[in-house]
């Protein structure tokens, strides 16, 4: 059995498909997801949290069609 595979979401992208890409990672709401990341931005360092988006946007990989 091939390992599961992080990718980002061509189908539930508001921005890059990051969050919409780790909501079907682990099979839940994608609009949870964004919640999450948008409380988690503006409790830690925004600048930070901005910085990890990018970095997550350039390095995760979008999911083949």
């Amino acid at each position: 059995m091939e390992p599961k595979r992080l990718y980002k979401s061509r189908t539930n992208r508001m921005i890059s498909g990051v969050c919409g890409g780790i909501a079907e990672y682990f099979n839940i709401d994608p609009t949870l997801v964004r919640l999450i990341a948008v409380v988690l931005l503006f409790v830690g360092a925004f600048i930070g949290g901005v910085i990890a988006y990018l970095i997550c946007a350039a390095v995760i990989p979008t999911a083949p069609a």
